[in-house]
């Protein structure tokens, strides 16, 4: 059964390097494209679904269909530390159906790097 992660950040820089993670350290297989989602949907998901209020806002955020079964993401995620908040969404959260719903409508999520020395500096100081 398909799953979603939702991935939750300060800078979209961050953002691309969790999706380059889940996909080389976390051997998660995306189904499509990722998209970008509105930072505040991204925070209203997160409430939703874990059920508590928002410690810190998101200021970037992006959606990925996942092939992998939601409780094999989960395993996998917790042994890699990506720079960012990333939250699976399984059938059982009322949020999937509206994800499965609406996911094709929003944009691509752009994964190129603008700023190389930041991503480096980043890399380098453990994020």
């Amino acid at each position: 059964m398909k799953s979603f992660a939702v991935v939750r950040a300060d800078d979209s820089d961050k953002v691309k390097i969790a999706l380059h993670d889940l996909e080389q350290y976390g051997r998660m297989r995306f189904s499509c494209q990722p998209k970008r989602i509105e930072p505040n949907y991204a925070d209203h998901l997160l409430t939703s679904v874990m059920g508590v209020s928002l410690k810190n806002t998101c200021n970037s955020a992006a959606l990925v269909e996942l092939e992998n079964h939601a409780g094999a993401a989960i395993s996998r995620l917790k042994k890699i530390h990506p720079p960012a908040h990333i939250m699976i969404i399984s059938p059982r959260h009322d949020a999937y159906g509206e994800l499965m719903d609406n996911s094709e409508l929003y944009p691509d999520f752009d994964r190129t790097f603008e700023n190389l020395e930041k991503i480096k500096y980043l890399i380098q100081n453990e994020l």
